[in-house]
């Protein structure tokens, strides 16, 4: 073994370099969440690589992928790290504030509505801790891509995960501007929406999302069409405000341009509200300082407490519920 012995720093340095790659599969991506350079993490691999001789990792000009020898040392490698940093942390526990870096995936949109009331006040209260907010529209596992937490709507959050509410009840609605509606009937049930250009919602997937709506127990999906798709709130909105069709939005999103009458809100009866943000993190393992003051910080905010107007602005996801095309 002593042609692999290797001072401990340079050691876990080199295998959060690998860990870290082969679950991005990308060199460039791994570099961004660990701080450094491509060029840096790329010569830590390769010095590895070099001194156990054995590939770790196929590389060509457009992907990167484990080698058999690469995923057995990463399926090995990874609990011991997490375990590594567990035991910091649990040092980190008898400091009079916490400190280091707590790590959060969540979609663009709740990211917006959790940024002023939640992290930047958790930032002015712990000083010494950093944020590392990531937003993406899929939904990760946050254990291996190394996340301490994730933020989404309380109905995607994976069953086996302690969740913490902190946001209202998220309500979708059906928006138009007064001047689309001076040259259109206003639509009186979803099945109106045949009639109506509808700016349609793309998912990380790629598919269009349905709208969805719900009155009397009656729960009703409706595949819209239109000539514009979009993937963001920002976006939909623009649209909607220059009179191109019909955006289905969160309410929060859309609710100072509806008092102003800028948008006009219709098919009310059949937008129910819906479960709002959740912060969620594994049960099984230690739970950091940081993360700890963060959930504090959410409990004391009674963010998730106050009336239904100030619901979050996030991305609808399929909901988990009778409507025969959603299960």
């Amino acid at each position: 073994m002593s042609h692999t012995a290797q001072s401990p720093p340079t050691a876990l340095t080199e295998l959060h370099a690998v860990v870290a790659v082969a679950a991005h599969r990308s060199f460039r991506r791994a570099a961004e969440e660990l701080g450094v350079s491509p060029s840096a993490l790329s010569h830590s691999v390769a010095s590895l690589e070099q001194r156990l001789g054995v590939k770790l990792f196929h590389r060509t000009t457009r992907s990167v992928s484990p080698s058999e020898a690469g995923d057995r040392l990463v399926e090995r490698v990874r609990p011991a790290l997490h375990q590594i940093a567990d035991a910091l942390e649990q040092v980190n526990d008898f400091r009079a504030t916490p400190t280091g870096t707590l790590r959060i995936n969540t979609s663009q949109g709740a990211a917006r509505r959790i940024f002023v009331p939640l992290v930047l006040p958790f930032l002015e209260r712990y000083p010494d801790m950093r944020v590392d907010l990531v937003t993406e529209g899929r939904l990760v596992d946050i254990v291996a891509s190394g996340f301490d937490a994730g933020i989404r709507q309380a109905d995607t959050v994976p069953r086996d995960m302690v969740s913490v509410p902190c946001s209202p009840p998220v309500r979708f609605v059906v928006v138009g501007s007064p001047d689309y509606f001076a040259r259109n009937p206003r639509p009186r049930s979803p099945a109106d929406l045949a009639a109506h250009p509808c700016i349609q919602r793309r998912m990380p997937s790629g598919s269009s999302l349905h709208w969805e709506f719900e009155k009397d127990a009656k729960a009703v999906a409706v595949d819209v069409r239109g000539a514009l798709t979009l993937d963001t709130d920002d976006l939909m909105v623009a649209a909607a405000l220059r009179g191109v069709g019909l955006a289905w939005v969160n309410q929060w999103t859309v609710e100072s341009l509806v008092n102003e009458g800028r948008l006009v809100r219709v098919l009310d009866a059949w937008s129910p509200p819906l479960p709002g943000l959740c912060l969620y993190f594994p049960p099984h393992r230690h739970v950091s300082a940081g993360l700890r003051a963060f959930v504090a910080l959410i409990r004391e905010s009674n963010l998730a407490d106050r009336d239904g107007r100030a619901s979050t602005s996030v991305e609808p996801a399929p909901r988990k519920r009778r409507s025969k095309s959603r299960r």
